[in-house]
């Protein structure tokens, strides 16, 4: 790949000779990282993965570690965090502790960019000049925090400069998930990958490697990463784009989140065009009136803000009484595409499988894969997440044929947008195989059921019961 020109779009990245299908395109290791101070004790510091009974450091008590091996392997980022935080009295946010990385690093590279990077983190826009009033004076606040949290020494930086470094952290920054892309748990700066221009139906997807720390010998192991993939087949002069924001949204409200966090007006073919807000704001095929759809539509808007405060508050019985009289009140008014009626099927049937009830679950479950189906690219990694966690509840409903069905898809896409060694294709592997092997099992049950000798319609349903009971 090549930095270019991109125009209008100012700086990006286009391909040098024709790419395939999942191919790496890029493996960044991050610049500077962080956990959300709200999960400090819950995330390792090193390789971000989510799990119980962390290491504490000794020093600072703020950070914590999967072990010694990644205590070590992250101790040159956190040396000098680790004496800031003490010297403070306590550990900054996010934010706060990501400027400070960043300069830390920037101070032992002397300011250089490093042959694997394309331009120097400095080099970066922060778009100060963008940001609302409201937003400026939080990040001045921010600024102050940071300079009584800043101690390396004799080397100080002008208060303009930190503000220059909060700025491209807001517009520049990557929000980093766990282990399972279940939940967001850091933040970190990757300044190759921030060249990569948004379309909302992009070529590429950028998914976090956490890399491998488990090796005896440390020089065996793997850094945190960023790794950009190809989701179909790139021709050689095509620009590569990721998506910034979630495609599931209508073409208004995405190009509304692009300018409120990136500062620019997309107008890729999909906004231009308006491509999917048919099917996502669409009506149900019984043809109701414009104004139940405009009542229904209120509701459920107004239902959904109820059921996130319900799961903040961890009232799961609360949460389905909402979202099943919402689904009810969606009847024969908003059709199985429509944001609204997703976002209820997929709370429906994380609840329900939470509570163990996957028949149930199920049948939400599919009806939110087939909606998603129409909407996401193919290789969307949100899609390949989906079909997962319904092939699983499938599964667990008793429903292998299907589940299998649904585990496969996922595993195709996930090889795509994350590979064959992340721990999530992994685990998908590991599920694909159970499925294949339990669904080979009831093929040959029923083949040798139909085998079975008939004599009578009792007595065939009696060796049937039998057989069943052996299994």
């Amino acid at each position: 790949m090549e930095l270019f020109d991109a125009r209008v779009k100012g700086r990006g990245l286009r391909a040098s000779r024709e790419l395939s299908t999942g191919e790496v395109l890029l493996a960044e290791p991050g610049y500077a990282a962080v956990v959300y101070s709200s999960l400090a004790s819950q995330v390792c510091h090193s390789c971000f993965r989510r799990q119980a009974n962390l290491h504490r450091c000794a020093q600072c008590r703020f950070a914590h570690y999967c072990n010694r091996t990644c205590q070590t392997a992250g101790w040159d980022e956190h040396k000098q965090e680790c004496a800031a935080i003490r010297k403070l009295g306590a550990a900054p946010n996010e934010n706060v502790r990501l400027a400070g990385r960043l300069l830390w690093r920037r101070n032992r590279d002397q300011g250089l960019a490093s042959d694997s990077q394309l331009l120097a983190v400095d080099q970066l826009q922060d778009h100060l000049r963008d940001l609302p009033g409201e937003q400026l004076q939080a990040l001045q606040a921010d600024v102050q925090t940071f300079l009584r949290f800043w101690s390396c020494g004799s080397k100080q930086h002008p208060a303009d400069f930190i503000s220059h470094v909060f700025g491209l952290i807001k517009s520049n920054g990557l929000t980093l998930p766990d282990q399972r892309g279940l939940q967001m748990v850091g933040l970190g700066l990757f300044p190759n990958l921030s060249l990569v221009n948004h379309d909302c139906w992009p070529n590429c997807t950028a998914t976090l490697n956490h890399g491998n720390q488990s090796a005896v010998s440390s020089t065996l192991h793997s850094p945190l990463r960023m790794e950009l993939r190809a989701l179909g087949r790139i021709c050689q002069g095509e620009e590569l784009t990721i998506s910034y924001v979630d495609a599931l949204n209508l073409s208004a409200d995405r190009q509304k989140q692009l300018k409120e966090r990136f500062h620019f007006d997309c107008s890729c073919d999909h906004c231009s065009r308006h491509v999917g807000d048919d099917l996502m704001a669409a009506a149900a095929e019984a043809k109701p009136s414009a104004d139940a759809v405009k009542e229904v539509s209120a509701f459920s808007k107004e239902t959904l803000e109820k059921v996130e405060e319900a799961r903040r508050d961890g009232d799961h019985s609360q949460v389905l009484k909402l979202c099943q009289e919402c689904l009810e009140k969606q009847q024969d008014v908003l059709a199985d595409t429509h944001l609204y009626k997703l976002k209820v099927l997929s709370v429906l049937a994380e609840v329900l499988t939470y509570h163990r009830k996957f028949s149930e679950a199920a049948g939400y479950a599919r009806k939110m894969v087939e909606g998603y189906m129409k909407l996401y690219h193919p290789n969307n990694a949100q899609l390949g997440l989906a079909l997962m966690r319904s092939g699983v509840t499938h599964w667990h409903a008793g429903q292998v044929e299907v589940g299998h069905k649904m585990i496969c898809e996922a595993y195709r896409i996930m090889m795509v947008t994350h590979g064959p060694n992340h721990s999530i294709t992994r685990d998908l592997e590991s599920i694909r195989s159970q499925t294949e092997v339990e669904l080979k099992a009831l093929q040959e049950n029923v083949l040798d059921l139909k085998n079975l000798p008939v004599t009578s319609s009792s007595s065939a349903q009696e060796n049937t019961k039998d057989f069943l009971r052996q299994q």
